[in-house]
């Protein structure tokens, strides 16, 4: 009798050139493609998706370390952040100019921690202080700006299925505020509040990126959040608390998936699945996630 499993390895694993000093690895979790950039991209960038059809590769200038690449839905534009104050972007679309242009961010004094595709010719901006909202024309290689907003930001969480991006704000980083993006429009969501273990006195920050997961399961939004018991606590184990995010009305804590064991962990959803990621065990504990189990 077989032995009953959740999960199995893709028989085609995503093959590319490790992580070394020449090369540097990417991973888009909206087109689900892995980059691997040689040498700035002076000796060549080599894209690779699910399937073999999405496979691209080119070259482009040495300008710089890249600290983030991504196409646009389609692979229409691609769009290169080198420095905290910029973004590049290249021309992929047939009969259009190739040549690089670039956008400052406009927020003055402002360092962007990163960027977003919301659709293939519209673009998000996260800075350190607030988030901008841009529309790209490739043909005038040139952006506008649709909308702004200011605000503390620590880093930030994008959902590339429901176009939304979370953003951790406060010293201690726990307050999250959401952003919705459909069609050139721009949405603040209602802000929410991770319920942390311990609170810290002085206030620092302590939520981090690593312990926060955004994911659609059977259609809705969930916040997922790794909780760490502290070891004097009388449940040292790890949980997993989902917070259900709607586009209108409040967030609310939905479920509380125990994990019965402590470490490092990662999490993924497959097929409605949660899947946690225990590193010292190698193990994936998976645990599902009901619609109508509700705690």
């Amino acid at each position: 009798m077989a032995e009953e499993h959740y999960l199995e390895l893709s028989e085609n694993p995503v093959q590319f050139e490790h992580a070394s000093s020449v090369n540097n690895v990417f991973f888009d979790e909206a087109n689900k493609q892995v980059f691997a950039v040689r040498s700035g991209g002076a000796t060549g960038v080599v894209v690779k998706g699910p399937d073999d059809k999405s496979s691209v590769a080119f070259r482009m200038d040495d300008k710089g370390e890249v600290k983030c690449i991504k196409f646009s839905i389609g692979n229409k534009i691609l769009a290169v952040q080198r420095t905290s104050k910029s973004v590049d972007f290249i021309n992929f679309i047939p009969d259009y100019p190739h040549t690089e242009f670039s956008q400052e961010c406009k927020t003055k004094n402002a360092n962007i921690l990163g960027f977003c595709w919301t659709n293939w010719n519209e673009i998000v901006f996260i800075t350190d202080q607030g988030i901008e909202f841009y529309q790209v024309f490739p043909d005038k290689r040139s952006l506008k700006l649709l909308k702004s907003q200011s605000i503390n930001v620590n880093w930030y969480q994008y959902c590339p299925e429901t176009a939304v991006i979370l953003l951790s704000t406060t010293v201690q980083g726990n307050i999250l505020q959401p952003f919705a993006f459909r069609n050139g429009t721009m949405c603040k969501m209602s802000k929410f509040e991770i319920e942390l273990p311990v609170v810290p006195k002085p206030a620092k920050l302590s939520l981090s990126e690593r312990d926060i997961a955004m994911a659609t399961m059977y259609g809705q939004l969930y916040v997922m959040y790794l909780k760490h018991h502290s070891r004097t606590a009388n449940s040292p184990s790890a949980e997993v608390v989902l917070y259900h995010l709607s586009r209108e009305g409040s967030c609310k804590k939905s479920h509380v998936l125990k994990l019965n064991t402590t470490g490092k962990f990662a999490l993924n959803i497959v097929d409605n699945l949660v899947v946690v990621h225990h590193q010292s065990s190698q193990r994936l504990p998976a645990r599902h996630h009901h619609q109508r189990q509700r705690r």
